[in-house]
């Protein structure tokens, strides 16, 4: 891969933003240079001082007056879902019933499997989403389909296939034995090939019986390096219905619990309705709270709270997600701006540079990813977006008036969505524009 130095301005976390005016939480350089070489940053900084550094004969990319950062990194969404978004219904379990459960029985047929996957992958790209954690069906060629596309794409993805045997179709269940013997042929396969990482992925509590909880338990530790990912109380029935499937619990996270599902590379869902004892739980284990905004307002789940979880004395840590299906765009800006509007009606803020710090280091910090994604770093992958403020008339009219980044960023991810990505680069290749 030739050598490539790109030119913009650049925008990176350090640490989470404490208010506008904590300027020591970012890096921000008017005029930067990004050197990239196989697949990884090599130098970042002022440009004038990488280009010295760079080879006589380096490709220098001027994307200015644009903005550079780390690639977006969203923490939950479903793969098999791309065609039930935008679904009509009440509600979580009636929602499943009636659109999904029966969506994701197609994910059995290989050719639909890989159409998708290749659909997913290139709207993903399309938004700037540089890393996801992926749900697949239950199927394991859906698994096959989705690391298949990730490898050739050279993309740093985390999925898994999905494990349950009960309250599904037929279609979609498989036994406690099948899903665990699956699980691990997917591991096998492809965890550690390319950029990819399996995740152990029982779907939630009420479609897997106590059985197949178990072999979950099981598979967790013979992998204690792989992820986990899981919902968990995002619906006030579906925390009924699951608390009537294991009565023997606390409540719904103790579920989790016992079967040893509770640690610092697990992924909750939504935990909208967690007690306090839960969330006591959720902190002492390390785990993450993912917040789905789009998700839970078009569901009418509840909100998040997340001042609640990350503000109090055993703070949870915390992840932001798209969720599609049940959530309602592809774009992590999109996704930020309705978590900004739910903290809004709760009484609680969010500044931009919150948000941003949240798509970028802050997911990959919950991921345990944060020596190869989320910064600018030097060593990093060189997964990236570049941001136009600018992207509609309506935007540009706009930022006739912005003075500062704060409200820069804020425009963008109140107005912006996939045009507001003038480029995206996978491991340094510039990969949005080459889409058909």
């Amino acid at each position: 891969m030739k050598i490539l130095l790109l030119r913009g301005r650049l925008l990176s976390f350090h640490r989470e933003p404490q208010g506008l005016d904590d300027d020591g939480s970012y890096r921000y350089i008017e005029d930067g240079g990004l050197l990239i070489e196989n697949g990884l940053i090599r130098a970042s900084g002022d440009f004038p001082d990488v280009l010295q550094a760079a080879p006589a004969d380096v490709s220098v990319v001027d994307h200015r007056p644009h903005l550079i950062m780390p690639g977006f990194i969203d923490t939950h969404i479903h793969f098999p879902q791309m065609q039930v978004v935008g679904s009509y219904a009440g509600s979580l379990l009636e929602w499943l019933n009636t659109y999904t459960f029966i969506e994701e029985q197609r994910f059995a047929e290989p050719a639909h499997s890989a159409r998708i996957a290749i659909k997913f992958f290139d709207e993903l790209i399309r938004h700037g989403t540089t890393t996801a954690v992926a749900y697949c069906s239950v199927h394991k060629v859906s698994a096959d389909m989705f690391f298949a596309e990730s490898l050739r794409r050279n993309m740093r993805m985390i999925g898994g296939k999905v494990m349950m045997d009960r309250n599904a179709p037929e279609g979609l269940r498989d036994t406690p034995q099948s899903g665990y013997d699956d699980t691990r042929q997917v591991i096998a396969d492809w965890h550690g090939k390319g950029r990819n990482h399996v995740a152990i992925s029982p779907r939630f509590a009420i479609t897997s019986t106590p059985e197949q909880m178990e072999m979950s338990g099981v598979l967790a530790r013979e992998f204690p390096d792989l992820h986990i990912q899981t919902h968990l109380s995002e619906n006030v029935d579906e925390v009924r219905y699951a608390c009537e499937l294991f009565p023997e619990a606390k409540d719904y996270t103790d579920i989790y619990m016992r079967y040893g599902l509770l640690g610092p590379k697990s992924l909750f869902g939504h935990c909208i309705h967690l007690s306090d004892r839960e969330a006591d739980a959720m902190s002492e284990s390390g785990s993450i709270a993912v917040f789905c905004p789009t998700s839970n307002l078009f569901l009418g789940s509840g909100l998040f709270g997340l001042k609640r979880l990350s503000g109090r004395e055993r703070s949870v840590r915390i992840s932001v997600a798209t969720d599609i299906g049940g959530g309602t765009s592809y774009s992590m800006l999109r996704t930020l701006d309705e978590a900004y509007k739910v903290l809004q009606l709760q009484g609680e803020r969010m500044t931009p540079f919150e948000s941003f710090y949240r798509m970028t280091l802050g997911n990959a910090l919950a991921l345990g990813l944060e020596d190869k994604i989320g910064t600018l770093e030097v060593g990093t992958d060189a997964d990236l977006v570049v941001l136009d403020g600018a992207a509609t008339p309506a935007m540009a009219l706009k930022m006739e008036v912005v003075k500062t980044l704060a409200e820069e960023l804020f425009l963008m991810q109140t107005m912006g969505d996939d045009r507001t990505i003038a480029e995206t680069y996978v491991a340094g290749r510039a990969v949005k524009s080459g889409l058909g």
